[in-house]
């Protein structure tokens, strides 16, 4: 967000995702808000098991988006392949799992 680095924006726009499918609307009440904020928590519990943490600088290792510098540095450690995109593919990972929960079939007692 505005090469801020402070939560990762692949974390961002999957907690939008959950706000749109879960949030609570004009009608909903306070159970919808808490199902929401339950989903948005899981995604981030989720996203650092794997990652470690949510927080953009320390997921590209220190480098400074603000800088010059950092900039080039991004460039030349490749980390939009190597830290950037693994982090989305891990927030979509994730968001499919949260949106679409699998259910077992119903067990056959014939």
């Amino acid at each position: 967000m505005g090469r801020k680095e402070f939560v990762c924006g692949a974390v961002s726009g999957g907690i939008l995702v959950l706000g749109a499918k879960y949030g609570r609307g004009d009608r909903e009440g306070e159970s919808a808000k808490e199902a929401t904020y339950e989903k948005t928590r899981e995604l981030i519990d989720r996203f650092i098991a794997k990652h470690g943490t949510v927080i953009c600088r320390e997921l590209l290792n220190g480098c400074d988006l603000l800088t010059e510098e950092g900039r080039r540095l991004f460039e030349d450690k490749q980390l939009k392949d190597k830290a950037c995109k693994p982090c989305v593919v891990s927030t979509i990972q994730i968001l499919e799992e949260l949106l679409n929960p699998w259910t077992p079939p119903p067990i056959r007692t014939e």
